[in-house]
């Protein structure tokens, strides 16, 4: 059974960083591509960041653009996301996706992020 598991949220003051991570039970995560996305209360889920197997190549959403950066460990199956000059607005519950190669996709529990002082 694949399982994601993240860690790293808290709470945090406006202008602060985290990194949250997110590690991968399973065989060829070299071949997974792997996202960040997040919910707010009372708001739908929304896409945050890909990162695409096989290459470094990633994508951003617009409000998160400059301050996120997605990046992966195969070596240790775990994908990160660094977050900087956080934002109120950026408090939500963070989860991570993985799209295996052969398709099959998973989600991670959750982790809360606040951005509060």
């Amino acid at each position: 059974q694949v399982q994601l598991v993240e860690s790293g949220g808290g709470l945090v003051q406006p202008g602060g960083s985290l990194r949250l991570s997110c590690t991968a039970s399973g065989s060829g995560f070299n071949l997974w591509t792997l996202g960040w996305y997040r919910q707010a209360p009372g708001k739908e889920r929304e896409w945050v960041a890909t990162i695409f197997r096989h290459t470094t190549l990633t994508q951003y959403a617009d409000s998160v653009k400059g301050r996120f950066t997605i990046s992966r460990d195969n070596g240790a199956n775990t994908v990160y996301l660094q977050m900087n000059s956080l934002k109120p607005e950026d408090t939500a519950v963070y989860y991570c996706n993985g799209r295996t190669g052969s398709n099959n996709e998973y989600w991670g529990q959750g982790t809360q992020v606040t951005v509060s002082s």
